[in-house]
């Protein structure tokens, strides 16, 4: 997605690499959809590099600019289309290259031509283009379908009880719309494995028929030609592997411990950006005055930060140690700087005068020189502490350390060090969505469900606590309806060691006081299921095959993988650590929506009073989070 932009940006044609070359200044008009999909991708930096002066919401107030090129990137909806036409009648810019996020339609088409022609503008219309860039790139191995509007694929969406055929359809044909898009992108007709009855193989057969009738259309076909040199995958076909969200429903609720996802667990995330409140008024305002306000700041975690790219995936006290021991490197570079001009003599003076001495001062020249690297690795160390500190204060204030241990154990079906009611009923240990999270984990990965006794017990430890029980009823119908009693998900045998982490960490020199919070580290096995129940479709193949038998029994080397109903941040990390350990393989992780427990919970919660919808009639599958097979790996 990023080289498709980065082309579109340069008017459709391939973005030049000779760089000391001027760009074309032009104006950049974007709906909220395209603001999702660009924002995550190319920085502001990169924009105005590629020759953007400004970039503006298509529905803000604009000015005429008569004498430059707007490049417009919107979804084909028939407001943008409106607004569009009046662009046109009101002569703003001197050309138009109109990119649509998804194909936009010949109706709609006829009434930009309509208006274009009424206000004599024909000739300003440079180019129209189809960009099939209707889904969000978070990191170059996971992706999301949208942001905005994200309520209409959600998973309360989906599993509403009264949901009509019609609503469902719609839902379900935004998700391949979408999903298309990504394989147009990525120039690669994937093989498709799903389970069965359930919204996973309703997606996969609309997408199916989708693909087919795209590559039946010979000189149509968006995966002939130039488009197919875009492919990533140019030697094998990627397996495209679909599942729901209803076949786990114990990770989205689980405290996690590593530092991505900790994050979105805890901080305002979304799109790669973080919003903390800052100035929080810790100081009392003299009396009589107005209480400091408190300010927002965000922080972007891009890919040109190389410490996030290095640690976004690490358990939470590594990454603690890590900021410290980045601040101290710093602070040692900092004090050459100010050792070699006090020796010098040249304490205070500019940088012009340092630049100007003889060649004896080369080792202070190259110091300087490299200030500006210098002063940019500060900036990420600052914005990693802050953001570390605002994430160590949730741990140390809920004690979430101790839910994520005591998990760990329930979904590993270890030997637990001490009674569920203990932590409930612990008035320091967490906020009663904790305990509500944690009842739930549970609830879903018990093997036999609790006595009518037990449950009241720890039904009433929960409402002393302050939780809303709502949750629970939705939990118990979906666990009834999917026979989990009786077939239990097994989610591995991932467990949590102590090591010797903090020896820096925990020295008062830290910036991190991490007293009181367990030194936990994530040990990992993913478990492996086989699919010889799952559903396959070659979209290649000239005839549809209702057939579950897989043509191809060769190992995949790509895969991706999509969540149905909603991912999280913790599968992501699991299909990241399980791809590093095995050589040449490469797994990309996609849903309809990216939900934190919260956000999860919350969805549940609206469905309590529904009973469960008839395309969720009980399955049994593998557990959403290690969906890759032997037979495929």
């Amino acid at each position: 997605p990023r080289f498709a932009l980065k082309r579109m940006l340069n008017f459709n044609a391939p973005p030049l690499k000779n760089t000391a070359a001027e760009p074309v200044w032009k104006v950049l008009i974007y709906d909220r959809f395209g603001q999702d999909i660009i924002s995550p991708l190319l920085s502001v930096k990169e924009l105005r590099d590629m020759g953007i002066t400004l970039h503006l919401l298509l529905h803000s107030d604009r000015d005429p600019i008569p004498d430059v090129p707007a490049v417009y990137f919107v979804m084909p909806t028939e407001e943008n289309i409106d607004r569009i036409c009046q662009d046109l009648r009101n002569q703003l810019y001197e050309s138009y290259y109109l990119n649509f996020i998804s194909a936009i339609s010949r109706s709609k088409l006829e009434d930009i031509a309509s208006a274009a022609l009424a206000a004599n503008a024909v000739s300003l219309v440079t180019k129209v283009f189809d960009q099939y860039l209707n889904f969000i790139t978070l990191e170059d191995d996971m992706f999301i379908l949208c942001h905005q509007n994200k309520e209409l694929i959600s998973y309360h969406a989906i599993n509403r009880a009264d949901l009509q055929d019609t609503d469902m359809e719609a839902i379900m044909d935004t998700i391949v719309d979408s999903l298309f898009c990504f394989f147009v992108t990525l120039g690669a007709v994937p093989i498709i494995r799903c389970p069965r009855g359930n919204a996973a193989e309703m997606v996969a057969v609309k997408l199916d028929k989708k693909l087919r009738e795209n590559l039946r259309d010979a000189r149509n076909s968006l995966f002939t030609g130039d488009s197919m040199a875009a492919g990533q995958f140019s030697f094998q076909r990627p397996l495209f592997v679909l599942a729901d969200r209803n076949v786990d429903m114990a990770t989205p609720l689980h405290h996690t411990w590593t530092y991505q996802a900790l994050i979105h667990d805890v901080l305002d995330f979304h799109l790669n950006r973080v919003m903390m409140e800052e100035g929080a008024g810790a100081e009392p305002s003299p009396a009589g005055a107005r209480p400091k306000k408190k300010s927002r700041k965000t922080y972007d975690l891009t890919a040109a930060d190389k410490f996030w790219q290095k640690h976004k995936g690490s358990p939470f006290p590594e990454v603690a140690e890590s900021v410290q021991e980045e601040l101290d490197t710093y602070r040692a570079q900092e004090d050459e700087v100010k050792r070699l001009k006090s020796i010098m003599g040249l304490e205070g003076e500019d940088e012009g005068a340092i630049s100007m001495l003889s060649d004896n001062t080369a080792k202070l020249t190259s110091a300087m020189s490299s200030l500006p690297e210098l002063l940019e690795k500060k900036r990420l160390i600052d914005l990693h502490t802050n953001v570390a500190t605002a994430v160590l204060d949730h741990i140390k204030s809920r004690k979430l350390d101790v839910y994520f241990e005591y998990e760990e154990k329930l979904m590993s079906k270890s030997t637990l060090d001490k009674s569920l009611l203990d932590i409930i009923s612990d008035p320091d240990a967490g906020t009663s969505e904790d305990k509500m999270r944690l009842f739930l984990i549970f609830y879903i990965t018990a093997q036999l469900a609790p006595s009518e006794s037990d449950l009241e017990q720890y039904k009433k430890a929960l409402t002393d606590a302050g939780c809303d029980l709502s949750p629970l009823n939705y939990i118990k119908q979906w666990k009834a309806f999917t026979k989990m009693a009786a077939t239990p998900a097994n989610y591995g045998n991932s467990g949590v060691k102590p090591m010797g982490l903090f020896s820096r960490v925990m020295n008062t020199g830290s910036q991190f006081v991490m007293e009181g919070v367990k030194n936990l580290v994530l040990k990992q096995h993913v478990s492996l299921y086989e699919t010889d129940d799952y559903r396959y479709f070659d979209p290649k193949m000239l005839r549809g095959s209702e057939s579950s038998i897989p043509r191809n029994k060769n190992p995949f080397q790509e895969a991706i993988v999509f969540v149905v109903g909603g991912g999280n941040y913790i599968e992501y990390q699991n299909l990241v650590d399980y791809t590093k350990s095995k050589q040449g393989k490469k797994v990309i992780y996609g849903c309809s929506e990216l939900f934190n427990a919260a956000q999860f919970i919350k969805q549940v919660r609206q469905l309590t009073c529904y009973l469960l919808p008839v395309h969720l009639l009980p399955f049994t599958c593998p557990p959403a989070t290690f969906y890759l097979s032997t037979c495929y790996f």
